[in-house]
């Protein structure tokens, strides 16, 4: 059998160009035997990590690279390029240079665009194999630029010859070898691919059209002239170039040359100044320590230390301290300037974490398992989510620009895909269907379906689904579901190095004024092990800020998330009563449903209220088991002391992906490696039918271990209900607490309550009128406004001796707040009277215990 790789190969993410997933390429080349692949998308290397994980399952070597488009002029670009180059690092050193090279060409020019001209190539040539594309009648300026490159990277260049099927394919790969021995260029064979299948042909021509905003009807030489451009058998490609065997052989040599792997990638932390004479990890441990003795003023129980003790010997033993401080210091940052926030996720596993004040959820509360957080038999780094207040989380994200620079921090992409809407309207155009059709088959569709429609969606609107044009309109649709259509930004995930960034990812820039981004997604950086910080933004911590900031300045009160006094029968008494108007997670008609059934009395049947009405549980069949459980009206059976174990918190119902884990370890007989599979295909939002493929060895796993079939599968039923939307526990306890802060202030505060939601709008399920009809249903006293003496914001003003109110006004002098008119702020002012025997609620003992004992328990170093 013939030796062949393959060199110019275009994926999906040459957006609106190829037509194959760069796993596609993968398989069907290996399927193929060929010795090596080079996935070469434009101006991008945004695929090559989903190429590589491919490359790995299916043992065939990928080569690493970019088809660069190069203008005359860099600065001043013209429509299309001039000169395409196919560039292969060879190394790790070489890599970089490319990863630089495009960061270049991506943060000079407008977002999604890349402009990088010949002498920026020739600076970065080191260590590269360049494979220069021929056009259609090579001229003087051709040749020109190839011995351009051909001086700056002597014995690396190569022309690309294709055979095209157009009747003079010999004469012109005569010609270009002929070309290429004169300009020291020898030709390389290669199949200009496109997709992996010929099959793909149709959705190639709809993605060209799709890109040059005409129909198929108008495309014309827009289009490739055939279906060849697609991975072929090596035997046909050895006969397709049979006059020129040495060029497919330097296809092989070029292959060999290049020996870089993106395994070779080897992320390092942000080591920030510790005092001198200290090591990252013990200046973690002395800040947890701190934090420690101020978390528990009345002492450290033995519980918590042995915890802390375990935490930060799996921090040290994986060398995660600096991640940690780095995470401090963002938080640290904040804190300083009066911004509030709060770990979510994850974070609310680690004892560490709620020290150091990164969360506010005590894990020993909840018997939250650190090992969900960190794990060693994962070798995956930790990620931690923060919420900002929504309205500073700007400061945030600037005070990391400027810490670390732009070279040194980024903000993760996000690849924005075809679903069922955005898929039919494009093919639609493209072929040519009218837009009231196009128009009437997007509107079958849920906005985020991952599923075409049917053929009875289509009959129901009076359309004849076997209809040519229609019938493979549908088809073509399904097909590009799921097709990268763009880059995005992520909401706030941030990649921070301790080296230049360039040098690992290309950095592009973002939409948005003094943002930029990286052209990887969440699941690339997790696949390759690299450190990502999410810094989000959440409405109801802003108003809960201005909240505690009231309850300050008015009531003497003093608190933090923390601090708010724990376990209040009466707030759970609101609760239970779906007295939740503006509530965090628990204010939706859906919770105000549930509340009265589930009746929460503790913290924790808080956090199982805020994950049980998603559509995971609900679609799962685990509400009703629940509740009939809780209220009695049901049998609590467990088939086995392993899962009562796992469910004994729930009443043997599965709502949490943890939970969801740890049966398929203990009861199918997963391997943690299978059960984080099975989490990662639990992921939130991510409907993509990964999680089905698990429904076979779970069931199996489960009967062969002695549990009834029927059983199994009602499980896995449950479980495949988080391929839709589930919580992992840690994340509903973070915003279990939100819900329960939010209710105390609600409950014993209800004018400070009002003020800081209206201060904070807009959010939240209601409009401001809603909330200040409530806040009168609560006993406040409403006021007109006073131009006088009213200010922008909400505030409390005294309306006798021992009574405040809250008066919403508009300072004469303050101009208009974007996106609100004076007229859609309420103008009234809002009892805030302090209830008796609250007086003094929130006053925490803030001193610490520092013997010496104390400190030699937890095993920190002095």
């Amino acid at each position: 059998m013939t030796r062949y790789a393959e060199l110019q190969a275009s994926s999906n993410f040459s957006f609106l160009r190829g037509a194959s997933h760069p796993e596609e390429l993968v398989q069907a080349a290996a399927a193929l035997g060929y010795e090596a692949l080079g996935i070469a998308d434009r101006n991008t290397l945004a695929g090559v990590v989903r190429a590589h994980g491919a490359a790995k399952r299916a043992k065939l070597k990928l080569v690493i690279g970019a088809r660069l488009d190069l203008f005359d002029d860099a600065s001043k670009p013209q429509a299309g390029s001039t000169f395409g180059v196919l560039v292969f690092p060879q190394d790790r050193a070489a890599y970089g240079c490319l990863s630089r090279l495009l960061t270049l060409g991506k943060r000079r020019a407008p977002k999604a665009e890349c402009w990088l001209g010949l002498d920026d190539l020739i600076a970065h040539a080191e260590g590269q194999q360049l494979i220069a594309l021929p056009p259609e009648e090579p001229g003087q300026d051709f040749t020109v630029r190839v011995r351009a490159l051909v001086k700056a990277a002597p014995g690396r260049v190569h022309l690309a010859g294709s055979h095209l099927y157009r009747g003079d394919d010999a004469k012109r790969l005569a010609g270009l070898a002929r070309l290429g021995e004169a300009l020291n260029a020898p030709l390389v064979a290669s199949n200009d691919v496109h997709a992996h299948d010929a099959a793909r042909r149709p959705l190639q021509d709809v993605l060209s059209c799709i890109r040059a905003h005409c129909t198929i009807d108008e495309a014309g030489f827009r289009l490739f002239a055939n279906a060849e451009r697609h991975l072929k058998a090596p035997d046909e490609m050895a006969r397709l170039f049979r006059r020129h065997p040495e060029a497919i052989a330097r296809g092989l040599k070029i292959a060999d040359a290049c020996r870089f792997s993106l395994d070779e990638l080897r992320y390092d932390y942000p080591v920030e100044p510790v005092p001198e004479g200290r090591t990252p990890q013990q200046e973690l441990e002395r800040l947890t320590l701190e934090g420690a003795r101020a978390r528990y003023p009345e002492g450290i129980s033995e519980k918590v230390t042995v915890q802390i003790a375990h935490e930060l010997g799996l921090i040290e033993r994986l060398n995660y301290a600096p991640y940690f401080l780095t995470v401090y210091d963002i938080v640290h940052f904040a804190r300083g300037r009066d911004i509030l926030c709060q770990g979510r996720g994850s974070a609310a596993n680690s004892t560490v974490c709620y020290c150091l004040g990164i969360t506010a959820i005590d894990p020993s509360r909840m018997d939250l398992l650190f090992e969900r957080f960190i794990s060693a038999a994962r070798n995956e780094p930790p990620d931690i989510d923060v919420d900002f207040e929504h309205e500073r989380r700007e400061e945030v994200i600037q005070y990391i620009y400027e810490k670390y620079g732009r070279e040194r921090a980024g903000i993760a992409a996000t690849v924005i895909s075809y679903r069922g809407r955005s898929a039919i309207r494009e093919v639609g155009k493209a072929l040519g269907l009218s837009a009231d059709m196009v128009g009437a088959l997007s509107s079958q569709l849920w906005g985020f379906s991952r599923e075409g429609a049917n053929d009875a969606q289509v009959r129901e609107i009076g359309l004849d689904p076997t209809e040519a044009r229609l019938s493979m309109a549908l088809a073509l649709a399904r097909e590009l579901i799921g097709f990268p259509r763009h880059l995005s930004q992520h909401v706030g995930g941030f990649v921070i190095t301790k080296g230049p960034l360039a040098e690992m990812v290309p950095i592009m820039n973002a939409a948005m004024e003094e943002r930029t981004n990286i052209e990887w997604d969440k699941d690339d950086l997790d696949a390759l092990g690299i450190l990502k910080i999410d810094v989000l933004g959440l409405g109801m911590l802003t108003c809960l800020r201005k909240g505690l900031a009231l309850l300050k300045q008015h009531h003497g009160l003093d608190l933090g998330l923390a601090d708010v006094p724990a376990e209040d029968p009466e707030v759970y008494e609101m609760l239970s009563r779906a007295d939740t108007v503006g509530v965090f997670q628990v204010e939706s008609r859906a919770q105000m449903s549930m509340l009265p059934r589930l009746k929460p009395k503790t913290f924790y049947d808080l956090v199982i209220e805020v994950a049980i009405v998603r559509p995971g549980p609900i679609q799962g069949d685990m509400v009703h088991p629940y509740l009939g459980r809780r209220n009695g009206e049901e049998e609590v059976i467990y088939p086995s002391k392993e899962l009562e174990a796992v469910l004994g918190k729930t009443l043997g119902v599965p709502l949490f992906q943890e939970q969801a884990m740890k049966i398929s370890i203990v009861a199918a007989g997963f391997t943690p490696e299978e059960a984080d599979q099975l989490r990662r295909a639990m992921a939130t939002f991510r409907k993509t039918g990964k999680i089905h493929g698990f429904r076979e060895k779970m069931i199996e796993g489960m009967v062969a271990r002695g549990y009834q079939r029927e059983f199994a599968e009602r499980c896995f039923s449950q479980i495949e209900g988080f391929g839709e939307y589930g919580f992992p526990e840690s994340h509903a306890a973070s915003f279990a607490l939100l819900a329960y802060v939010s209710a105390w202030l609600k409950c014993h505060y209800p004018a400070v309550f009002a003020a800081a939601l209206l201060n904070s709008q807009p959010m939240g399920f209601y409009a401001p009128a809603q909330i200040v009809r409530d806040a009168k249903d609560h006993g406040v006293i409403v006021r007109d406004v006073d131009v006088n003496a009213s200010a922008w914001d909400c505030t409390l003003e005294p309306i006798g001796d021992d009574e405040l109110d809250t008066n919403f006004r508009h300072a004469r002098a303050a101009g208009p707040e974007p996106g609100v008119t004076r007229a859609s702020r309420p103008n009234i002012r809002l009892d805030g009277r302090v209830k008796p025997g609250h007086d003094d609620i929130g006053k925490v003992d803030r001193s610490l215990d520092t013997a010496n004992e104390r400190a030699l328990r937890l095993g920190f170093r002095e």
